[in-house]
């Protein structure tokens, strides 16, 4: 299935709930119908429809932001608080800069997954990159979300499975791929397993003509 596609509804459904994305919950729906992603979106877009949009941002903001099992920002999963951490989001900032297509990041920071993703739809090359250079990172968050059960896994699932080879089964196989990654990166992965803080402020999607937010 179309990669971008993929990205951009994990975007939507990952960002913290609003009312358009509530109201856009059909369309993506609809997007994804007949694709393999499909069914990694299910209980996600059940979750989206359970609740009231109060219980959604407060069941958002306990698992996302307050939990450290679940950050959204990649460069948690590696650099902790370290001041290391600083230059590797200046990296980040440089690749949107040097894309054209982001330059305002809007206060939020540039790895928050999200925003990535919203990244890897408009400049496929340069976000697939990104992604890939961060798989640690998603893969750590995906078992996390497995683990706990929450029904965002799905979409860590299919995620991952745009990116080349199949995911680590435990953290021990996800620290294998850290070593086989890490000697071609120019974004370090040292501290990786420090535990991440959790802090996001959410951001606000790109649209694009495979699925707008009304």
């Amino acid at each position: 299935m179309s990669a971008p596609l993929t990205y951009q509804a994990a975007s939507l459904v990952l960002s913290y709930p609003d009312e358009s994305l509530l109201a856009s919950l059909d369309t993506i729906e609809a997007a994804l119908a007949g694709t393999q992603a499909a069914a990694d979106f299910a209980d996600v877009l059940g979750h989206l429809r359970s609740s009231d949009l109060i219980a959604l941002q407060s069941f958002h903001v306990q698992e996302f932001d307050l939990s450290r099992r679940h950050a959204l920002h990649l460069t948690y999963w590696t650099e902790g608080d370290t001041r290391r951490r600083g230059e590797v989001l200046a990296r980040f900032k440089k690749v949107y800069r040097d894309s054209g297509l982001l330059v305002d990041t809007g206060g939020e920071l540039p790895d928050h997954l999200p925003m990535v993703l919203e990244f890897a739809v408009h400049d496929p090359e340069r976000g697939a990159e990104l992604l890939q250079q961060w798989r640690p990172s998603l893969e750590l968050l995906r078992i996390g979300l497995d683990e706990d059960d929450l029904p965002h896994a799905g979409v860590l699932r299919a995620i991952c499975a745009t990116l080349p080879g199949e995911s680590p089964k435990s953290r021990t196989e996800v620290q294998q791929l850290v070593q086989a990654i890490q000697p071609a990166e120019s974004v370090g992965l040292e501290p990786y397993g420090a535990e991440p803080n959790a802090a996001f402020l959410g951001m606000p999607a790109m649209p694009t003509p495979e699925l707008q937010r009304s």
